[in-house]
């Protein structure tokens, strides 16, 4: 549910917000949304991120294994690349890397969503039988949840979906706000009941609805939310799932037992991120509380810090793990994305687990991954001064996978943390201190998507900081210098890093593919995804470099990179 560019100014994005053309969080294009691509601009397309040939994409919704197949549903316009036309479309695949397409499963038909078919979740029910529940647009242009199921179980593709004529399963009643209502969570059973989350706002406090059934059909809604949170506007695609204290594995939604925590997060319709909590929920009260470990609203925790939004998780039996889709939207115009007839992708699927420290989780791509992996270039035990940056060669630049290790003698050169930094966001601090600003210990990293002469880099980096009690250290993906084109959103996008330096050592794994660089720094407590347009560094005149820019030496002790190859990414099946 989500189609607004990321906007560099607040002020402006209220503005929108409060525009006649906004459906919900839709920033809508008349002249544009029925414009079929004739032409397809592949200068930019990615290698091995998930897209369809053509045309505009959004939310990924109820993501399921089934039967050894996963499935994707998403939103997309099959008439355009701009938001507008939504449907499910459909994809299928037997590793999350190689994609076949389907004929699209849901799209508007019935008066409980003749309107819109918006985003939603997958539940598997005993029998081994899977439901979607969706958000639906009625003709009075209410927000209302409804469900499908698949016409024919023994099709292993579940080509087709129905949508019962008893829907709609949820009707907001007086008190919920109905334009302001929508994306319904997997649900999970519990005490003789199942029970599912829909995103919501009163004023402007987020809220997550509780609905309770004992048989998938009649919903009641709960006396009070799952959960809510003041100041925080509308919560769109919560998501809510159990985390082991203890180990990597994941766990089906409706596990409730001891030695877990929960993880409740929520996409911010007004600021374009995620943030999300762990921490207990109480059975008993049917209630969600944080623990006090970080933030609940804005400055909270996010499962990235750069372009990433209307996230979904799911329970992976066949790997016992929980997997994690989000979606990128573009940084470029609108123009752009109608001239180029393509516009969004999906991030890597990330297997996603709790940290050993219990308060925040951890990320990872998913292995299968690796398989795309081709020859292994190998850089060790070399020195970085002050000032240089060393290319390593040997690959394709514009679409790669980097995993490296920097390590330093010292933390005495670290700078002075200004305290005043605890109060805003990572970002600012990225934009006062950039790659190209010297300091102590960092800038140290990659320079990805470069061109030969630094005309044009998109530098991903650490900087550490010496606060009163401890090292502050800060990962950083600053666009501002990935391109010479103009008209893009070029932001510094960064995140704080929770990680002890005991070791005097810290990780960077960089996924680059042509527009996307998405990194996971120290392994994987800290993730960014930036999205980036280079007009000299493209195809085969793209170069990969490491640099420091600190006055203490930086040593890289190990650094692994494979160019990657294209897997099938959304040919028509093959039945």
């Amino acid at each position: 549910m989500a189609a607004l560019k990321f906007l560099a100014a607040f002020s402006f994005l209220l503005v929108l917000c409060n525009n006649g053309g906004v459906l919900g969080s839709h920033k809508v294009y008349t002249q544009y949304q029925n414009l079929q691509a004739v032409k397809v601009n592949q200068v930019h397309r990615t290698g091995f991120h998930f897209q369809p040939p053509k045309h505009w994409i959004n939310d990924p919704n109820g993501p399921m294994y089934y039967n050894g197949i996963y499935h994707l549903f998403y939103q997309y316009n099959p008439k355009g690349a701009v938001w507008g036309n939504i449907v499910w479309a459909h994809s299928v695949s037997k590793d999350l890397i190689n994609w076949e397409a389907l004929d699209r499963a849901i799209y508007p038909s019935k008066w409980f969503d003749i309107n819109g078919c918006w985003s939603g979740s997958a539940t598997i029910l005993p029998g081994n039988k899977p439901v979607i529940l969706y958000t639906g647009i009625d003709p009075k242009q209410r927000q209302i949840q409804n469900y499908a199921v698949p016409k024919n179980l023994s099709d292993p593709y579940l080509r087709e979906w129905v949508k019962p004529d008893d829907n709609p399963l949820v009707d907001p009643d007086k008190s919920v706000n109905a334009s302001a209502f929508r994306d319904p969570t997997t649900a999970w059973w519990v005490d003789g009941h199942w029970r599912t989350l829909i995103g919501s706002r009163r004023k402007h406090r987020g809220i997550a609805y509780l609905y309770r059934s004992k048989d998938f059909k009649r919903w009641v809604k709960a006396k009070h939310p799952l959960h809510s949170a003041a100041k925080t506007g509308m919560w769109e695609c919560p998501d809510f799932f159990p985390v082991s204290l203890s180990g990597q594995n994941g766990l089906d939604t409706s596990v409730v037992e001891e030695n877990i925590k929960h993880v409740f997060k929520v996409s911010l319709d007004r600021t374009r991120y995620e943030y999300y909590t762990v921490g207990t929920y109480d059975l008993k009260k049917d209630r969600y509380i944080p623990d006090n470990t970080s933030v609940d609203g804005w400055a909270g925790l996010r499962f990235d810090y750069g372009n990433f939004y209307a996230s979904k998780t799911f329970f992976d039996p066949s790997k016992n793990r929980r997997i994690l889709w989000g979606w990128a939207n573009e940084s470029d115009s609108v123009k752009d994305d109608k001239e180029k007839g393509w516009a969004g992708i999906q991030a890597i699927p990330r297997k996603i687990w709790l940290d050993a420290n219990g308060k925040q989780v951890l990320q990872w791509p998913v292995e299968e991954l690796e398989t795309l992996r081709g020859p292994k270039v190998q850089l060790g035990n070399q020195k970085l001064q002050k000032g240089e940056h060393i290319e390593v060669k040997g690959i394709t630049a514009a679409q790669a996978d980097v995993d490296v290790t920097f390590s330093f003698p010292s933390l005495d050169k670290a700078e002075r943390f200004d305290p005043k930094w605890a109060n805003i966001d990572a970002l600012d601090v990225c934009a006062q201190k950039g790659s190209k600003v010297q300091g102590g210990l960092g800038p140290f990293g990659l320079l990805t998507l470069a061109s030969e002469k630094l005309e044009e880099f998109t530098p991903v980096f650490f900087r550490i900081f010496k606060a009163q009690t401890k090292h502050v250290v800060l990962l950083c993906s600053d666009a501002r210098s990935s391109s010479l084109g103009s008209g893009l959103y070029k932001p510094p996008f960064a995140g704080w890093v929770d990680v002890h330096l005991t070791k005097k050592k810290l990780s960077l794994r960089s996924l680059i593919d042509n527009s996307v660089v998405e990194s996971f720094g120290a392994e994987g407590k800290t993730v960014i995804l930036s999205r980036v347009y280079p007009t000299l560094a493209v195809f085969g005149k793209a170069h990969l470099f490491v640099f420091n820019n600190g006055s203490e030496t930086i040593k890289v002790e190990n650094l692994n990179a494979w160019s990657m190859k294209k897997p099938l990414m959304n040919a028509p099946i093959r039945i």
